[in-house]
């Protein structure tokens, strides 16, 4: 589905969409293009490198979990070409470890998924933290601990799931197994 939703306007804003969900890229596309973007769409990291080099977009949301490489290696690559693009991470895996390197690495925001176009759309404008998060009064369930856990080490591992599983005493095939799983609620 690599390719661009054209809108009449060529001054429009640029914004990059890196989302391997064929389905959910192509809403969301639709959604933010009919919200004033010239939407430029890639499926995989590798996409969104090349097409942010081609034209260094002012925006760009971009999918954490992704077969290849992490969404953060592209927000990486897409800061440091503009400082000032403003990304957002968007995830169906959320975990602390990789919304703290996010933050990190230069994204806007983190979003959980499902997020529609108008929280995006709001999370590119937000520049302050919001003291009125409530702050859950409730310990992590152990599955979740679990899951943060196998996401520091799968970080401080640069996403090597070899080196990864060997670090946390595990079979390849079972943390790959763990890490196709949704997250726990917490």
């Amino acid at each position: 589905m690599t390719g661009q939703y054209h809108n009449q306007f060529a001054e429009l804003p640029t914004l990059l969409l890196v989302e391997d969900d064929a389905m959910f890229c192509q809403v969301m596309a639709a959604a933010l293009a009919k919200r004033g973007f010239n939407v430029q769409v890639a499926n995989n990291v590798d996409e969104g490198i090349e097409m942010g080099d081609k034209t260094v977009p002012e925006f760009a949301v971009v999918d954490l979990n992704m077969p290849g490489a992490s969404g953060l290696v592209l927000l990486k690559h897409l800061i440091d070409a503009d400082p000032h693009t403003r990304v957002i991470v968007l995830t169906g895996f959320a975990s602390i470890a990789t919304a703290v390197e996010a933050i990190k690495l230069g994204a806007t925001h983190y979003l959980s998924k499902p997020a529609d176009a108008d929280e995006v759309i709001a999370a590119f404008y937000r520049e302050k933290g919001n003291v009125d998060v409530k702050v859950k009064t409730l310990p992590l369930s152990v599955n979740r601990l679990e899951w943060e856990h196998i996401q520091k080490v799968l970080n401080d591992h640069n996403g090597n799931i070899t080196a990864t599983a060997r670090a946390l005493g595990m079979h390849r095939r079972t943390l790959q197994r763990k890490l196709q799983k949704r997250p726990q609620p917490t």
